[in-house]
């Protein structure tokens, strides 16, 4: 019993690829015409957006580096420095001096604040800002002013020495995003998916019998004979 299984499933998968091969220009083609639909969406349709980044030293001229205990003192600052730049003060005092709050920018905290990312290098009291946006000028600009503006805020609010900016923004030319090559391959493979998927679902749901063979699979009857079909022409005179 177990082999009549193993076999009628290795039949069946068989089927399958011989139904996919014969297919394969169709499916081939498809998965092309998505590629390129989604290369031109990716590119006319879609906003290109750049980043520029600037970085902050943690350790004011206040805190030594002699010990572990100061060593410890500059990591958990540099978490709450990263909060702090985050901080709905900070990013609305940057969008009221740069007038993003205007046309054509119109941010506001909440639309901003996905745009701005901070991080920690490891092993380092570095903060890394990186700003995206939809021109490699504004972010740099915006980049530049969050880092202006959360040295005070910090010196403020910590009571103590403002952190160094070791690094302003940079005006990248180079966009990181869309990837229109990697949406083209992303559209692609779901169209090749999805076209395979629909020939197999049609292909076992499909019960009709259309051959002898089937007859003898499904039904379990020998076929004595078969009569084969020709289609006759009608003379119309």
């Amino acid at each position: 019993m177990s082999d009549n299984t193993n076999e009628e499933i290795e039949i069946d998968l068989m089927e399958i690829f011989f139904l996919l091969k014969s297919r394969a220009v169709i499916i081939i083609a498809l998965a092309v015409i998505a590629a390129i639909g989604t290369f031109c969406v990716s590119k006319f349709c879609l906003t290109e957006q750049f980043a520029s980044t600037s970085k902050l030293y943690v350790l004011s001229k206040s805190t030594s580096i002699t010990s572990i205990a100061d060593l410890q003192i500059g990591t958990s600052l540099t978490t709450d420095y990263m909060e702090l730049i985050n901080s709905r003060p900070v990013v609305e005092k940057v969008i009221d001096n740069l007038g993003l709050d205007k046309e054509p920018y119109s941010e506001t905290y909440e639309s901003l604040l996905p745009k701005i990312a901070v991080e920690n290098p490891t092993d380092t009291r570095i903060l890394a800002i990186t700003v995206t946006y939809t021109s490699p000028e504004m972010a740099k600009k915006i980049v530049d002013e969050i880092a202006k503006v959360a040295q005070t805020s910090i010196s403020k609010v910590m009571a103590q020495d403002e952190p160094n900016i070791i690094e302003k923004g940079y005006a990248n030319p180079i966009k990181i995003a869309p990837s229109n090559v990697k949406n083209a391959a992303i559209g692609g493979i779901i169209m090749f998916v999805l076209v395979c998927g629909f020939f197999i679902v049609r292909f076992i749901m499909d019960d009709t019998i259309k051959s002898s063979e089937d007859i003898e699979k499904y039904l379990g009857i020998n076929t004595l004979a078969t009569i084969p079909y020709k289609e006759e022409t009608v003379d119309e005179n």
